[in-house]
């Protein structure tokens, strides 16, 4: 029994030397290079880049108060449709103490005028009646009456809008009223019930009551690099998509090219904007919304091209290695070195307009060793 285990083990460590000798052995082999091979073929290609902005109305109103006050109450709400001249807001007035008093005192001025003219005119008017008075002079008198009421008449406005903003006379015009001076949706009402507000002036650019646009026209707004710039022309056609909507895709087509650079990030940038055409229901579209340009830089149409990997690049020169033997294990003996010149690239296929014919083939990137 001892004599067969021994035998036993020797096997065994026999077994491990000559696995362990194979693999080393294996292992030290050459190994084959296995390449993929590619067809050439004939196709459109694309230049394109991607430019990131936003979806923007083209034209955005801020609706300011034409005096000062406080808000006394709001009509309309963010989301809605108004028309131009459709109230949004009425603001309360807050008089100025000085002009309060000089309306008061006019008023008070006037009625005292008003009175002397009547005591005049009524006499004037006895002693034409008996024939004591010229009839210039009670015209006269008459017209001095017309005027002295139109003139407690003023006051009495006057004093109307310096305390409540509004008058007898333009009631329906009230500067109180605050309408919206365009038709559009209500994007933002910033201010509040009881919130104060100026009107614009000199010295300040006065309180935003609402922002009001016409989402019916809108802009697509982005930066280009300064190296894709020089690629671009007024009228170019444009694919945008917005993530926000599912990947909803719209045509754009592109009307202002910045003439001055911007610094972003340390590049030099460029400002563009294309229209937007906008499809039958547009209701969902909102303002802000991200959203991605994509513009045809450069095209060339059925031309031969290759996947741009095959492409081995030495200095100026483009070179790839045909397919000679399909047959062939040796890759020295199965591709064949060739200069070929290249035209527009997609970053995927390339265009080839000398050195290869359509039925071709060429080396790929390198997919499997094989050992011998």
């Amino acid at each position: 029994m001892k004599k067969y285990g021994k035998l036993i083990i020797a096997a065994i460590i026999a077994l491990i030397f000559i696995g362990t000798f194979v693999f080393l052995w294996r292992k030290s082999q050459p190994k084959v290079i296995v390449y993929s091979e590619l067809p050439t073929e004939v196709k459109d290609l694309q230049k394109t880049t991607i430019i990131t902005g936003t979806i923007e109305p083209r034209n955005e109103v801020s609706v300011k108060p034409q005096i000062s006050g406080i808000i006394a109450e709001l009509m309309k709400e963010p989301g809605q449709t108004v028309q131009a001249g459709e109230v949004i807001a009425k603001v309360k007035v807050i008089p100025d103490m000085g002009q309060l008093s000089s309306a008061e005192s006019r008023v008070r001025l006037a009625e005292i005028n008003l009175k002397q003219v009547e005591t005049d005119f009524n006499r004037t008017k006895e002693l034409h009646e008996q024939k004591l008075v010229s009839d210039e002079e009670f015209e006269k008198g008459r017209q001095q009456l017309r005027q002295a009421r139109e003139e407690k008449a003023a006051a009495d406005d006057a004093l109307l809008v310096v305390r409540d903003g509004v008058s007898k006379s333009n009631a329906s015009a009230s500067s109180t009223l605050i309408r919206s001076t365009i038709s559009g949706v209500i994007l933002d009402i910033p201010v509040k019930v009881g919130n104060s507000v100026i009107n614009s002036n000199t010295f300040n650019d006065g309180t935003t009551i609402a922002t009001v646009a016409n989402m019916k026209d809108l802009i697509f707004r982005g930066n280009i690099d300064e190296t894709e710039v020089g690629q671009l022309t007024v009228g170019m056609p444009m694919k945008l998509t917005i993530g926000a909507l599912q990947n909803l895709t719209f045509d754009a087509v592109l009307e202002y090219i910045s003439p001055k650079a911007i610094q972003s990030n340390g590049a030099n940038q460029f400002e563009i904007k294309a229209a937007v055409r906008m499809p039958s229901d547009s209701r969902q579209i909102r303002s802000g919304y991200s959203a991605n340009a994509e513009i045809v830089l450069a095209e060339a149409k059925q031309v031969l091209s290759v996947p741009e990997s095959a492409i081995e690049f030495s200095g100026d020169s483009t070179f790839v290695y045909i397919v000679k033997e399909s047959g062939s294990k040796d890759p020295n003996n199965k591709y064949e070195r060739r200069a070929v010149e290249t035209g527009l690239s997609d970053g995927v296929n390339i265009e080839i307009k000398k050195g290869l014919k359509q039925q071709d083939k060429v080396r790929g990137p390198q997919i499997i060793a094989e050992e011998e």
